[in-house]
Order: structure tokens, then C-alpha cells, then sequence
């Protein structure tokens, strides 16, 4: 599985983005779903995940709330919803792949990474 996320930009405080990993490969469906997050001399961090049908979501504390994991299975697509952005969402977010199709805040479950994407907010 190839994962390729998107959508991250410069936003002012309050306003909102929505990040898209799309993956290749036809066993999406059955992998657990997750968005991580690096903020510059930070470690990388959990911030959502979502079971392989989307029946089950998790969050970490600080975005519980103000963002919403999603998925679409036919269009082997993963979604996060990122609103009321504080500059301390500035990071570079990671989707991240499971074989454990539940959905983990776990980082070592995961096996595939995309690349990242840049979220900046401003003050």
C-alpha cells in the first residue's frame, strides 16, 4: 500500500482544512487508518484513527472535538476534518496504515506511511 497525502496549507487561527490520503493497493478496505503528526523539534505524535469500516474513530485529547477522521473505502481515500485550528496544529501531518484493521493511536502497528503534508496556522 502506497499512501499519498494532501491539503495542508497556511490557515489563520479559527479557520479550518480538510487533509486527504489517498492509497493505492485493493486491500485499503481492510487496513486501520490513522493521521500522526510532527511539529517542529517535537516527536511525532497520534492525533486520529479510524477502523478498517469506519465504524469505530479515535482522537487524541487536544483534537477531540475540532476534527473528524473519515474514510471512503470505494475511493481508497482517508479523510481528516480539521476545524477551529490553533497554531499549535502547526505540524507536518502523516496518514499511516494498519494491518490491525481497528484503528490504533499506536504508532509501532503501523507499516505504511505517506509523506506528509505541511499545516501551518498563524496567529
Amino acid at each position: 500500500v502506497q499512501l499519498q497525502a494532501s491539503g495542508g496549507g497556511l490557515v489563520q487561527a479559527g479557520g479550518s482544512l480538510r487533509l486527504s490520503c489517498a492509497a493505492s493497493g485493493r486491500t485499503f478496505s481492510r487496513y486501520g487508518m490513522g493521521w500522526f503528526r510532527q511539529a517542529p523539534g517535537k516527536e511525532r505524535e497520534f492525533v486520529a484513527a479510524i477502523s478498517w469500516s469506519g465504524d469505530n474513530t479515535y482522537y487524541a485529547d487536544s483534537v477531540k472535538g475540532r476534527f473528524t477522521i473519515s474514510r471512503d473505502n470505494a475511493k481508497n481515500t482517508v479523510y481528516l476534518q480539521m476545524n477551529s485550528l490553533q497554531p499549535e496544529d502547526t505540524a507536518v501531518y502523516y496518514c499511516a496504515g494498519s494491518p490491525f484493521g481497528r484503528g490504533s493511536n499506536t504508532q509501532g502497528e503501523y507499516v505504511y506511511w505517506g509523506q506528509g503534508t505541511l499545516v501551518t496556522v498563524s496567529s
